[in-house]
């Protein structure tokens, strides 16, 4: 998401603080590549012109040109600005008005959208993070399986799904689940109606009777990120005919301009609630303008960073893993453990993404062959121990390793390089528990964890106070002993060793 602008911008934005003095001419040019940038990856030409006069006002005056660090000053605005074309009106990301249960939220959207997938995923998101019970109902009594298939999303999700009744029209579903919510005492039912391959009257008066029944508290459009500003056509005809509350932007995964989220709130009007970054149940996260113009201009964001450790690690895991780093304990099923974790939170990709300095490094990274499949051949590696050589690595010696190697179908030379990095790392964390009787380390776990650690604010506040909100400014900001993090520029010591074979 974003990452031809992301490297555009970078490059820009790099050139600008380099350069020390600037004059107004040196900001027009940087801006004029800035709109290019924009237009690029499509963002609408409205938006861009707008967007680029907003920031020029504020960025050729005296006060900029003349301060002390007028690049980051430059930056900073851009960076503002993107917040204020993001967010619009300031709309909470991902805030929901669910109150008063049971709390109708109507899905609508062409089809092919990803609109059945998204409605279970919000659910699965409703059910697990807030504590709601679900009702789905599928209101699609064109497309073939339909029903069925969100009735089977609900069951691998564990959400009620509202029984199929044959025959029955659009309108006599809606009715059936606002009655079935009420009885059976649901705090969200969700209305998962039809699509179809364009807008057409069909369409809307189906979808307006729907609404005109459950009168729901939100009305989610679901559109295919990947289309741009088809996106945000379709955003504004739906709106025009049914009034929608809030946008979801599916498949952003695949999407490297991101010209429909950047022009979507500011021609629509409406808030962008969510994006789907992926196939899996649980790839839906929480829109957050001021993360997402982070991430454009390389500043990272490590309060999604955090957030991710603290879904995908329970307390318990992270209560035992402090107490055995305080200890200086950390062998081979710990490692695996911080590898795995790399995967959990979306890989090397998504995990550099999100930390300050290291987007532009992704290349070198990929280029070295540093990718989720190494963190794959290391997993093996471990997986190939005996659980005694996992609890004690200085039990390997040439012929335990051979056979590892062979076990997991790699090279010896992969598994010395393997223990390095546990060696490195394992040194680190003695140093971490020897400080202040283990307080360093109890910050650094606590952070990702939720046990004590700073706050998400805290967290953004050094985040902003290493890099001073500038591109490249630095790869501080995560915690040492981050699992599979340690290492200078957040990366395992000893993993730049590992990669492609010359």
């Amino acid at each position: 998401m974003f990452e031809s602008l992301s490297d555009r911008l970078s490059g820009v934005f790099d050139r600008l603080t380099k350069a020390g003095a600037l004059s107004e001419d040196d900001v027009k040019t940087a801006l004029r590549e800035v709109r290019v940038a924009l237009l690029e990856a499509d963002v609408s030409l409205t938006v861009a012109r707008d967007f680029i006069t907003a920031v020029q006002e504020k960025a050729t005056g005296q006060a900029v040109t003349k301060s002390v660090t007028p690049g980051q000053q430059v930056v900073k605005i851009v960076h503002d600005a993107l917040i204020d074309v993001l967010s619009g009106d300031g709309a909470e990301a991902g805030a929901l008005k669910i109150d008063n249960p049971p709390a109708p939220i109507l899905m609508v959207g062409l089809q092919g959208g990803g609109k059945t997938t998204t409605t279970a995923k919000l659910a699965k998101r409703l059910t697990e993070r807030d504590g709601k019970r679900v009702l789905m109902a599928s209101l699609d009594t064109n497309r073939p399986a339909a029903m069925e298939q969100l009735a089977i999303l609900g069951t691998q999700i564990g959400v009620d799904t509202l029984p199929i009744v044959p025959g029955q029209t659009a309108t006599d579903i809606a009715r059936r689940a606002k009655q079935q919510a009420s009885l059976g005492g649901y705090d969200v039912y969700m209305l998962d109606t039809a699509g179809r391959l364009s807008i057409d009257d069909v369409l809307m008066a189906e979808v307006e009777a729907v609404r005109d029944i459950a009168t729901p508290r939100e009305t989610l459009l679901v559109v295919d990120g990947l289309t741009g500003q088809d996106a945000v056509s379709t955003a504004e005809n739906f709106d025009n005919r049914i009034g929608v509350s809030g946008v979801i932007l599916t498949r952003m995964d695949g999407d490297g301009r991101g010209g429909a989220a950047l022009s979507m709130r500011a021609v629509t009007g409406k808030p962008i609630k969510f994006v789907g970054l992926g196939e899996k149940l649980d790839a839906l996260e929480e829109f957050h303008p001021e993360r997402i113009a982070g991430r454009i201009l390389g500043m990272g964001d490590i309060v999604s960073l955090v957030e991710k450790a603290q879904e995908t690690i329970e307390a318990e895991q992270a209560e035992r893993m402090m107490k055995r780093f305080q200890k200086g304990q950390f062998n081979m099923n710990d490692l695996r453990a911080q590898l795995e974790q790399m995967l959990k939170m979306g890989g090397m990709d998504g995990v550099m993404g999100m930390m300050p300095g290291m987007k532009k490094m992704a290349g070198q990274v990929a280029a070295a062959g540093m990718d989720d499949n190494l963190l794959k051949r290391q997993i093996a590696l471990i997986q190939s121990m005996t659980k005694r050589e996992r609890a004690n690595p200085a039990l390997l010696q040439a012929s335990r390793k051979k056979r590892i190697a062979k076990g997991a179908g790699l090279e010896v030379s992969e598994l010395n390089k393997l223990l390095k990095m546990h060696r490195q790392m394992s040194d680190t964390m003695k140093k971490l528990g020897k400080m202040g009787k283990g307080g360093a380390l109890k910050n650094a776990i606590g952070a990702m964890f939720g046990k004590g650690g700073p706050s998400a604010a805290e967290v953004a506040a050094a985040k902003a106070a290493a890099g001073k909100g500038a591109p490249g400014a630095g790869p501080g900001g995560l915690p040492p002993g981050f699992p599979g993090l340690g290492g200078p520029g957040g990366l395992p010591p000893g993993l730049s060793g590992f990669g492609k074979k010359k």
